[in-house]
């Protein structure tokens, strides 16, 4: 076993607007020790973005990219412990989640992969730290969708065996995790969380998300357009399923708004992104238990109130509270989630879960790039 259970997870999620980097105490139940934000810049966001949909000189765009993530997340971790007075020597490894710029699932068109970059190389060269990255792929060799990956960490922080329990995280994706008391975990994307509504602010009144879902609520979802998104296949898949940017992008969604036989004012189009979101979320609960159980949000999307507010009018059975009320601040859950996958790496022990990702058996994810 390492000499100190002290790791550090680095998240960089859908909505690629910053690194989230964290030091967790692993060494019985999970605790955060520190936190730390690193915003990415305007022009390396527009990269990834554009890097989420085929497009010309991709090869050459990605690997400049890659670099300069890589030295993005190795700032990021010198910062981190900077702030928390701590050294490099006292860490036994970063886990890496990387930047995902493109994730096929299996049945896509287009193969199945996933690719995520921020090269792990560099930010073992530029911490001194070991250095686990790279932990999708190895459950997509397994025959996975690769995703998601942190219900495996709500298992181990999150499971009562006294109540069935669902953790939502509701990022630029939105995620659940089903934690019944007896049985099986259960977990897969439920479709768009925060990204479409970010978009459509970002353009629309410059802002980077809609604090407290206050410009969705100054609107009213049109039934229509509503009615045409949920329509959409992913949707009405069976799990284990994932989504990315790749699928519910702004081309995306401008596609269903040139269909309207009227010009739908933006405040309502938010209104309706917000309903989506909270729709999709609420049916996928109810699709797995009808019975009361107890709901925990995480993600930036806890902090959204009118989404929240939405979200306990549609499952009126259940409780729904952020992680917070159980000790676990949910902006950094994801992050906490990469450090104890680097644990379960380094210790030689599986992190995905099959009944999750469709995996045929459970596997030690990621690669390791020693100090």
């Amino acid at each position: 076993m390492p000499q100190h259970q002290l790791y550090v997870g680095l998240m960089s999620g859908t909505s690629a607007d910053a690194i989230d980097a964290v030091v967790v105490d692993l060494q019985s139940t999970p605790k955060l020790l520190a936190k730390h934000t690193l915003p990415l810049p305007a022009n390396i966001r527009q990269q990834i973005h554009a890097l989420s949909l085929p497009g010309n000189n991709e090869i050459d765009r990605m690997g400049a990219l890659d670099v300069n993530l890589g030295k993005l997340f190795a700032q990021a971790t010198l910062e981190l412990l900077a702030k928390a007075n701590l050294s490099t020597t006292q860490i036994s490894a970063i886990g890496s989640h990387g930047q995902t710029i493109r994730h096929r699932p299996p049945g896509s068109r287009e193969g199945t992969f996933t690719l995520q970059i921020g090269d792990p190389n560099l930010i073992a060269e530029l911490t001194g730290i070991t250095t686990v990255a790279d932990f999708r792929r190895r459950d997509m060799a397994a025959g996975g969708q690769g995703a998601p990956l942190v219900p495996a960490f709500h298992r181990a922080i999150f499971h009562a065996h006294d109540k069935d329990r669902v953790v939502v995280n509701i990022g630029g994706m939105a995620n659940i995790t089903w934690l019944p008391a007896q049985g099986l975990t259960l977990g897969f994307d439920t479709g768009p969380g925060n990204v479409l509504m970010d978009t459509w602010i970002a353009e629309h009144r410059g802002e980077s998300y809609d604090q407290d879902g206050i410009w969705a609520a100054s609107g009213q979802a049109c039934k229509t357009l509503l009615a045409e998104l949920l329509a959409t296949p992913y949707f009405q898949l069976k799990a284990p399923k994932s989504t990315g940017r790749e699928s519910f992008n702004r081309a995306w969604l401008d596609g269903y708004l040139q269909k309207q036989v009227s010009t739908i004012k933006p405040a309502d189009v938010q209104a309706t992104l917000l309903e989506l979101t909270a729709i999709t979320i609420a049916d996928s609960i109810n699709g797995l238990s009808r019975s009361p159980k107890d709901i925990f949000v995480c993600g930036g999307g806890a902090y959204n109130t009118a989404l929240m507010q939405k979200l306990k009018v549609l499952v009126p059975n259940d409780t729904l509270a952020s992680t917070a009320v159980l000790g676990v601040d949910p902006q950094w859950i994801e992050a906490m989630a990469f450090a104890w996958l680097a644990q379960q790496t380094i210790t030689h022990r599986t992190g995905n879960l099959c009944e999750v990702t469709g995996a045929k058996r459970e596997v030690i994810l990621g690669g390791v790039y020693y100090a």
